[in-house]
């Protein structure tokens, strides 16, 4: 861990150029989804991967950046323990236009589709797809019938309009602590707590977090697994950094502002999600 808690570091020092973020507008406390942090033995096929899918390939130092609408994929070298099967953060899911297009691109369905399936990176990463034919797609806000008095939570009840985005992050919780998890998450991010078909909760600018109890799932923290970390973009993190320590945080990385102008600063989440927050990878 004490290796990948410097990268950024070293990411920054050595940066081969910039890296346009489509990253969402933040929400009332600054804050928005910013990035998944991959650690890849095999950066170029994973490359491929994510362009086929319909990212846009950069470079950010040692790193290879995937640019989608609301969210950064970071590929990194590395030697991971295993994959998010078996960790806290079970799976990521994608929304696409057409599962069609992604066929026609080459990939192979499990199962197959019927609206929701799952494609699977060279390393056997599982990513979760969805088209606009899926029936849990939805996300409804807690005391309102259809998000549609919020037009953040509002773009999971409308047809898609780009090629594919980014959709939510699936918990799975070893503990029965669903709620515990929807709240902290809504308390400490600003988040939109409601229920994305069957599932408890959080919607944050880019990103839905979903909850479900599966004392069968694994719980694995998600450091030293392939997808190491997730990152949110916050304005004014030191001040933002600040509150969360007032709410009892425990910053392992505190806030640091590094010489490239970037901030950044890490903490888990109470149930073993390594989280980066950062400020600048927006402007980049």
């Amino acid at each position: 861990m004490k290796s990948r808690v410097g990268t950024l570091v070293l990411l920054l020092g050595s940066m081969a150029q910039p890296v346009s973020a489509q990253l969402s507008q933040p929400n009332e406390e600054g804050v928005a989804m910013g990035h998944l942090h991959y650690y890849v033995r095999d950066v170029e096929a994973n490359q491929r991967f994510w362009e086929s899918l319909g990212g846009d390939a950069s470079s950010f130092g040692q790193s290879v950046v995937m640019k989608f609408p609301d969210v950064l994929v970071f590929l990194s070298q590395g030697e991971p323990e295993g994959g998010t099967e078996g960790s806290i953060l079970n799976h990521v899911a994608f929304r696409v236009q057409s599962l069609d297009t992604i066929a026609a691109a080459g990939f192979e369905f499990d199962p197959p589709p019927s609206g929701v399936t799952n494609v699977f990176t060279p390393e056997g990463e599982r990513i979760e797809l969805f088209d606009d034919t899926a029936t849990n797609l939805t996300f409804t806000l807690d005391n309102d019938d259809d998000g549609a008095a919020d037009p953040v939570v509002a773009r999971h009840n409308r047809p898609l309009e780009v090629p594919i985005v980014a959709h939510h992050l699936h918990l799975y919780l070893i503990d029965d602590a669903v709620e515990e998890a929807q709240d902290w998450y809504a308390t400490m991010f600003g988040g939109k707590p409601g229920t994305r078909w069957r599932y408890d909760a959080v919607d944050i600018p880019g990103i839905n977090l979903n909850f479900s109890y599966n004392p069968d799932a694994g719980g694995a923290p998600t450091v030293g697994r392939m997808l190491d970390h997730i990152g949110f973009e916050v304005t004014n993190l030191e001040a933002f950094c600040e509150q969360l320590e007032l709410k009892g945080v425990t910053f392992e990385v505190p806030y640091t502002l590094h010489t490239s102008g970037i901030g950044y600063a890490f903490l888990t989440d109470p149930w073993g999600v390594r989280i980066e927050l950062t400020e600048g990878l927006r402007g980049l």
